[in-house]
């Protein structure tokens, strides 16, 4: 990884980055540490958390985040201010106990969720490691790790700190290690231990070292570690070549040795990390923001009711003697009847709808959990997971979403490379997955037979010699390859099904097997390896036959500006290159092998310059290239290669789906630019009809001109913020100019100006700020994905996190909002249940609004009619009861079970995603539509019945109508209206649907009925006794019931009509052709693509946004190494050069597992990075 990451990664000004190599003790950066030893103790645990909560905190954070919404503290103050004697029209207790049952309820699912989060932590921190204790090893739990423990780690484990290496099972006591759960890179990178510690390979030597080591502080630099091992009085550097972190995994290295050098919180990993943020919708932020509206309406109308109340008095018409004689005089007051009043109206701000959210949340996250289509079982990887959400708080944010950032390694890829084909000669040879012998006969025959023979003969010896591949055999003599280039381990392993096995390697030379059984030794002569810049791997053998071979394989590229200008060298040049584009449209990664015949003078030539720029002190690195370029030319063509970088199941037509839904898809990776485009056109995030802006920067000059240059362009043509057929890519070091503070605004424009966009070898840190820069600069709702521990800080920055709870463990999917088992299950989670729950959400909300306002304003209308007084309309516990009871489960139906269109048509017609993504339900003019609505039936429910009562109503038994009379039928009509246009907007019925709405008109008729006997048996409702009686023999309230329903909803069911018949929305007429069994799609708004303005720009789009020839060849040369799908994983600048890896490797000598008893619980196979051959001897 390129040095300059490493600034990227640091909070801590550069005063704190001392260098401490000089010192033996430890300075104020730095800490002491002492294996085996007790004084560590002061530092931090190895225990870690992501939970939000813990026993101390959960008050205080519960409450805090509670009451950031206004509605809990408006409901708080009206509890409070109905304790005040004589001032509550309505009781004492009307508010504050349901008010905390709500806040229980809360409480009790907050700690559902962060529970689950701590038994994940907990399954982390109980992973068990072996530790040496006293001369032997014994088993500790990662939680009990501590700073200056020695740990064994074994193969395929991942290290449960960052350790500083001490030896290992292999030569040197190098070891493999597996970073894509850091920076996304699928390469295996090679660590080394220093000098003084290589050989204490057995407990009883690490029991007797008796030195300690100085390490600089804790900090967030992933590449960078100083300090130092004092070891008998000498003191020895040690680097980032010695540091194993944690969240890496040992790869195909049997065991080591490490020392605990930081632990938990204090690891690079985690203080890379942030803290679990609390989450709010944006739904939850708007209704936030229209209770404040409703208030200051709430404090207008108590205002006008009080002043009200006022005038009357000072006119001399005081009624309230008449109503209450045992009213308190010294509570009627302006500010005590202002108090009245706003008690009264406080139920406009309905206090049911957070219990309703919250009820309604749980059982859609439940609906998540529990959905079969995004259950993912992989017998072969032992992954049985469904899809979880792991908060409630953000299922309708899932149907809002706008951006997504995907991680690249384990979320798009399976990070697994399998040879596919190859073109040898001018012939296309295919290996398909689980071939046999027989699938690999025509390859073999042409090989003992044909014309070709030669040239298929030289073919697999460079692909089975060309490599830093080690084999390696294990008890049942099998040999297993070991490799930190995933494609080179794929190349060696498809040599040997075509019959050309690697077998051996030694220092100087290496042994195959070829395919009549024959073992053959090429002496390695010379290594030139490969790097970005170079894009080739060359070897220089002496083969068998005395000949000196030069073997090159690499990018297609540099190989063909290699090739002699023989037409038998460039024979199959044209053939090739045609082969090249076919592989790339299959989404092939490609190499090209290329061989040539050195003559032994020209060798000695140029091994003696090759000498000479080896050991220049001056340019060295330009003298080698130099030397290099000079022996690797006049190539000849064998052929290429074709690996696939297997994508995860569906991954294309995921990306598709996600695109046409408007959603821009933005991938965010650590890995190499090259592999980083190849996989985008695999995915289909960039395709041939799209161009290509690379910016490649390295200060912030050239990153402001090469901006204001491609912006420009946009601008001219006012496209800046359109989906425009482009795709954007950059590095993480042009990324860190491109974000400064003049630029950002500049660059954010680019970036959504563009269709796609591809940020390659970028950092944790850098991840969350481009996540953080797109929610700044444009209020877009964002979602995150990925599957490593370097996703965390971006899953946590986006609005939504989800991780994928794949094979790279647990951090991201633990740390996330919501997990799937593959990206493919992204599509129904948004199209689906995002949607789905965004537009029951929204339903729940306003009709809650509605409801309440419907019930609680006609208390307005009540005193304009009873002069102002305050008195209530309605008997006190039927006012509490409204809610809990009598409409609380029309909501709960909407929220549930209602949906405009099925599961299946939403997930193939991802268009419809769009009405939820455009917050079409839910918004400023839907808000204040349904309060005009509810305003209206709230007249009407209030004075078409109590004109139908002006004259009076009386009994034969001699009783008069009262307000009661009128409170109660009035509360009848309401309940009965509100519930029918529950069912008006109810586009699905299902048996709840029913049972909720005549229900709840049955249970009100029920309780009016028994709550009318209740006195004296029982000592409540004295004035409610016999009111069942009264309404039920009266024709006045008969005829309410049915007129007064239909007057109010008429407008409703017209306009329903309407909305339905003329102007249908696409949803309707999908519900329709749904019900009535018909194809779907010929019900879709027929939106053809609309041709873009800028077609003819984006078509010159490369030519105009080069600035010079220069930049120009550099775009291209990018451009057409992503096209042929070129990529090599092979780690560059590493801490053991290709060549030193090689020489330092002797097969036939004896392993240093024999030095170590395997444990019982884990054998010391090796395991291959990618599934392929097992290789008998």
């Amino acid at each position: 990884m390129d040095r300059y990451l490493q600034c990227f990664f640091s909070y801590a000004n550069s005063s704190n980055e001392e260098d401490d190599e000089g010192n033996e003790g430890p300075g104020l950066n730095s800490r002491k540490i002492i294996p085996n030893s007790n004084e560590n103790v002061h530092f931090r645990s190895n225990e870690i958390s992501t939970g939000k909560y813990n026993i101390i905190t959960f008050i205080p954070k519960f409450l805090f985040e509670q009451f950031r919404r206004y509605a809990n503290v408006f409901f708080l103050s009206i509890g409070l201010l109905q304790q005040i004697p004589g001032v509550s029209p309505t009781g004492r207790y009307v508010t504050i106990v349901p008010f905390f049952f709500i806040l229980l309820l809360t409480a009790l699912k907050e700690l559902v969720e962060d529970f689950k989060r701590h038994k994940a932590d907990r399954k982390i921190n109980l992973t068990e490691v072996e530790v040496l204790q006293y001369g032997s090893l014994v088993s500790k739990k990662w939680k009990d790790v501590s700073v200056g423990d020695i740990i064994l780690v074994r193969n395929e484990k991942f290290f449960p700190a960052d350790l500083l290496l001490l030896s290992s099972s292999e030569p040197n006591s190098i070891c493999y290690i597996e970073t894509a759960n850091l920076d996304g890179e699928t390469n295996l990178k090679i660590r080394s231990a220093d000098p003084v510690t290589k050989d204490l390979t057995t407990s009883e030597l690490l029991s007797n070292f008796d030195g300690y080591v100085v390490a600089e502080a804790p900090n967030r630099q992933l590449y960078e570690f100083k300090g130092n091992i004092v070891l008998g009085g000498r003191t020895t550097p040690i680097g980032p070549s010695q540091l194993l972190l944690r969240g890496a995994r040992l790869r195909n290295t049997q065991w080591v040795f490490g020392l605990v050098v930081y632990t938990g919180h204090e690891s690079k990993l985690l203080m890379n990390s942030t803290k679990a943020p609390l989450k709010r919708s944006t739904l939850d932020k708007e209704t936030n923001t229209q209770i404040i509206f409703l208030f200051f309406i709430l404090v207008a109308l108590s205002l006008i009711s009080a002043i009200a109340n006022l005038v009357l008095q000072a006119n001399g018409e005081d009624h309230m003697s008449y109503i209450d004689d045992s009213k308190d005089s010294s509570v009627s007051g302006f500010g005590w009847q202002f108090i009245t009043f706003f008690i009264l109206y406080n139920n406009l701000i309905p206090i049911s709808l957070q219990v309703t959210l919250e009820l309604v949340k749980v059982f859609q996250a439940h609906f998540i959990n529990h959905d079969e289509a995004m259950h993912h079982v992989d017998q072969n990887m032992g992954v049985d997971s469904y899809a979880l959400a792991r908060t409630s708080n953000l299922n309708e944010e899932l149907g809002q979403i706008k951006y997504v950032f995907s991680d690249k390694t384990g979320t798009l890829t399976m990070n697994v490379m399998e040879y596919r084909k190859c073109s040898v000669a001018g012939q296309i040879y295919v290996l398909e997955e689980n071939s046999d012998e027989n699938e690999t006969s025509d390859l073999i025959r042409n090989l003992q037979e044909g014309e070709t023979s030669d040239k298929i003969e030289d073919f697999l010896v460079l692909l089975s010699v060309c490599h830093t591949v080690i084999p390696e055999v294990d008890d049942l003599g099998r040999i297993q390859y070991n490799a930190a280039s995933p494609d080179e381990k794929a190349l060696v392993e498809a040599a040997a099904k075509y019959g050309y096995v690697f077998v051996a390697r030694n220092p100087e030379s290496v042994t195959i097997r070829t395919v009549n059984g024959r073992e053959s030794v090429y002496d390695i002569l010379n290594v030139i390896e490969f790097t970005s810049a170079r894009k080739r791997m060359t070897v220089l053998v002496r083969t068998p036959k005395g000949e000196i071979k030069l073997l090159c394989k690499g990018a297609d590229n540099v190989i063909f500006d290699r090739l002699g200008r023989s037409s038998a060298q460039r024979k199959y040049y044209d053939i090739t290159l045609q082969h090249l584009e076919m592989f790339a449209k299959e989404g092939l990664r490609t190499l090209c092998l290329a061989v040539c015949i050195i003559p032994q003078h020209e060798y000695d030539r140029w091994s003696h310059t090759m000498m000479q720029a080896s050991t220049s002190i001056d340019d060295r690195e330009e003298k080698i290239e130099e030397a290099a370029s000079q022996i690797e030319q006049n190539l000849t063509l064998l052929g290429a290669t074709a690996i696939e970088d297997k994508l995860q199941d569906q991954v294309p037509e995921t990306i598709e789906k996600l695109l046409e839904a408007n959603i821009h898809v933005w991938m965010l990776t650590g890995d190499k630019q090259e592999t980083a485009i190849n996989i985008a056109k695999s995915c289909r995030l960039h395709t041939d009809k799209m161009e290509m802006i690379i910016i490649n920067v390295t200060n912030s000059d050239e990153a402001r001109e090469e901006i204001q240059d491609k912006l420009s362009n946009f601008r001219s043509n006012n496209l800046i913020g359109k989906t425009n057929d482009v795709t954007l890519v950059l590095d993480g070091k042009s990324l860190y100019y491109t974000i400064l503070p003049d630029l950002r605004k500049d660059f954010i424009d680019l970036c959504t100006s563009c269709k796609s966009v591809v940020c390659c070898r970028v950092s944790p840190i850098q991840k969350s700020e481009m996540v953080e820069l797109v929610r700044e600069h444009t209020n877009a709702i964002s979602l995150a994905i990925g599957d490593g521990a370097n996703d965390v800080a971006m899953i946590q920055k986006a609005d939504v996190g989800v991780g994928i709870s794949g094979n790279e463990g647990l951090q991201a999917a633990n740390s996330a909002d919501f997990s799937i088992g593959q990206f493919r299950f992204l599509s129904r989670l948004l199209f689906v249940h995002g949607a789905w729950n965004y537009s029951r959400i929204s339903k729940v909300i306003l009709y809650s609004f509605y409801k309440n306002i419907t019930l609680y304003i006609i208390e307005l209308w009540f005193a304009i009619y009873n002069y102002w007084s305050g008195q209530v309309l309605y008997e006190r516990w039927t006012i509490g009861m409204y809610n809990i009871f009598f409409t609380s489960a029309p909501p709960v139906a909407l929220g549930l079970f209602d949906r405009t269109c099925s599961a299946a048509t939403r997930e193939k017609f991802p268009s419809l995603y769009k009405a939820s993504q455009s917050s079409e339900m839910f918004n400023h003019r839907q808000f204040w539509k349904w309060i005009m609505i509810s305003l209206f039936h709230s007249a009407s429910l209030f004075w078409l019945p109590q004109l139908a009562m002006t004259v009076g109503v009386s009994w034969e038994n001699g009783r008069t109508d009262g307000y009661l009379v009128l409170g109660n039928t009035v509360y009848t009509l309401v309940v009965v209206t509100t519930c029918l246009k529950a069912g008006l907007e109810m586009d699905a019925w299902t048996w709840f649907s029913h049972g909720s709405i005549w229900g709840s008109m049955l249970l009100w008729f029920i309780f009016l009925g028994v709550y009318s006997f209740f006195w004296p048996q029982i000592p409540l409702a004295a004035n409610m006794t016999g009111m069942i009686k009264l309404l039920m023999s009266s024709s006045v309230f008969w005829f309410s019931l049915l007129l007064v329903p239909c007057i109010t909803l008429a407008l409703d069911v017209v306009y329903r009509v309407v909305m339905t018949t003329v102007y249908t929305g696409e949803a309707d007429r999908i519900r329709i052709a749904e019900i009535m069994e018909r194809e779907v799609s010929n019900y879709l708004q027929d939106n053809p693509r609309i041709p873009n303005e800028s077609s003819s720009l984006i078509k010159n789009m490369k030519n105009t946004f080069s600035r010079s020839k220069k930049r120009q060849k550099e775009q291209e040369d990018v451009e057409m190494r992503a096209k042929r799908g070129y990529a090599f994983s092979q780690e560059e600048s590493g801490v053991i050069s290709q060549t030193e890896y090689i020489r330092s490797y002797d097969t036939s000598t004896r392993s240093r597992s024999s030095m170590l008893r395997p444990s019982t619980s884990d054998n010391l196979t090796l395991t291959p990075i990618s599934s392929g051959p097992t290789v008998h001897r």
